[in-house]
């Protein structure tokens, strides 16, 4: 048999093809799983897509009419799929529930840092020999506050992270994490946590509860020079109201490595076309933003194990096993 993978990117293509040897045969594209698309998957039982693929119900219908009975995510997100549509239409639908957090925590950690000491204005200046300080006034983590939105495996990853700076830790979430609180982080509503923190980080994942969870009054609340990290899902953050604080001049830095709007722009080469999206054109021209697309999770052991569980994935369908993987079962 062989199956369909959409969204391969270069460095992740070696990878599959390996890791399905001896098993099933992959063809790999590149292009990424929309309505236009779909139409390529004719015939293919099983599909392999990546965590900014199109499965609304429009996609599914036109997989389920090509023969498609089987997809495999290479992401732990699923708010991309509607899994209703797909059980209604008798499709096996499942997810990698999990990989190295370290991966997407040392990345948040990254573009806190590099928002914190002005890295890439530093850069762009010396790649021009000027190597003046002016402008590039950065501030100790040691002894400020953290505050810490969901505090699951990879919150959990971030929150060792800031103790090992000496931060203060502030966490919220719907349950608290032994581990967390062993290393000093008071739990406190979302409202305390974004007044009393210095950095803002966010790790909770998109649905309807936590939808613009950091809205226009949350952006409110946080202090004047906060730092904002997203490096969990766009949709977390409004980004208008975002934009709005920002030409205020408020935060000292804002690093995201998701945007509510992302699907169709990340992952893909736009630099000779004109960008319509006025938000995103505008969000990427403050000194203090820092915008990477959808990167975090890109190690090598982290899409290593992506790989390997969707490897699992397919051979338990096949088999016709069901793992925590699995979002829908097979019909």
């Amino acid at each position: 048999m062989e199956i369909l993978a959409f969204g391969v990117q270069a460095d992740e293509k070696p990878l599959i093809e390996r890791a399905f040897h001896g098993h099933h045969d992959v063809r790999c594209l590149d292009v990424f799983l929309n309505e236009d698309t779909a139409p390529i998957a004719a015939g293919y039982e099983i599909v392999s897509t990546s965590v900014n693929a199109d499965l609304g119900p429009r996609v599914l219908e036109i997989l389920s009419a090509g023969g498609t009975r089987m997809i495999a995510q290479r992401s732990t997100g699923f708010n991309n799929i509607d899994l209703k549509v797909a059980e209604r239409l008798g499709m096996t639908v499942a997810r990698v529930s999990y990989y190295s957090p370290y991966s997407v925590a040392e990345f948040a950690w990254t573009l806190a840092m590099a928002v914190n000491r002005r890295i890439v204005r530093a850069s762009t200046r010396t790649r021009d020999f000027d190597f003046r300080l002016d402008g590039l006034m950065g501030r100790d983590m040691h002894g400020r506050t953290a505050g810490v939105l969901g505090t699951g495996k990879i919150g959990e990853a971030f929150t060792r992270i800031a103790h090992g700076f000496g931060m203060r830790l502030l966490g919220w979430d719907i349950a608290e994490n032994p581990a967390c609180t062993e290393l000093g982080m008071k739990y406190v509503p979302k409202e305390q946590l974004l007044a009393e923190s210095d950095l803002v980080t966010l790790h909770v994942p998109l649905m309807p509860q936590t939808q613009r969870l950091i809205d226009a009054p949350a952006l409110k609340a946080m202090k004047d020079d906060a730092i904002l990290v997203n490096s969990s899902r766009g949709g977390l953050i409004d980004t208008a109201a975002l934009v709005a604080e920002l030409r205020e001049g408020r935060f000292t830095g804002v690093g995201l490595d998701v945007y509510e709007a992302e699907a169709g722009l990340f992952f893909l080469d736009k630099s000779l076309e004109a960008i319509e999206d006025d938000t995103l054109a505008r969000l990427v021209t403050f000194p203090n933003v820092l915008v990477t697309s959808h990167q975090a999770y890109y190690t090598e052991d982290a899409v290593g194990q992506i790989i390997e569980a969707t490897v699992g994935n397919v051979l338990d369908y096949r088999a016709g096993r069901r793992s925590e993987n699995v979002l829908v079962p097979r019909s």
